[in-house]
């Protein structure tokens, strides 16, 4: 499966929503656009994971990327995923301890964390 991106801003955040799998072979496609938000000066990021199917360790590691590249700017990066299977690579890694994860972007965007 292929990995599907969008991007709209919401109150000041921009949110990224992330379709299908994310993984060796397309987690790149997702860094890309990550260091490009930054990179525009987009330092408050949402990234909507409600359509991912899968997440594997490179999945994982570009979000931390992503999350350092944020905080260097002294910005944020939440996620939303209410998917058990998602959500239990996060917990099984510590992952919970270093991304805000909501059920909603309306939640995240809302979220003063």
């Amino acid at each position: 499966m292929d990995l599907s991106l969008s991007t709209r801003t919401v109150d000041d955040r921009t949110v990224v929503e992330v379709g299908g799998e994310i993984d060796v072979y397309t987690a790149l496609k997702l860094r890309e656009q990550l260091v490009e938000l930054v990179n525009d000066g987009n330092y408050h990021l949402v990234v909507d994971m409600e359509g991912v199917d899968f997440l594997d360790s490179t999945g994982l590691g570009v979000l931390v990327g992503g999350l350092k590249r944020v905080r260097a700017h002294e910005g944020s990066l939440r996620l939303v995923c209410n998917q058990e299977r998602i959500l239990k690579i996060f917990r099984i890694t510590g992952l919970t301890k270093v991304f805000p994860i909501h059920t909603s972007v309306e939640d995240a965007v809302a979220a003063t964390d």
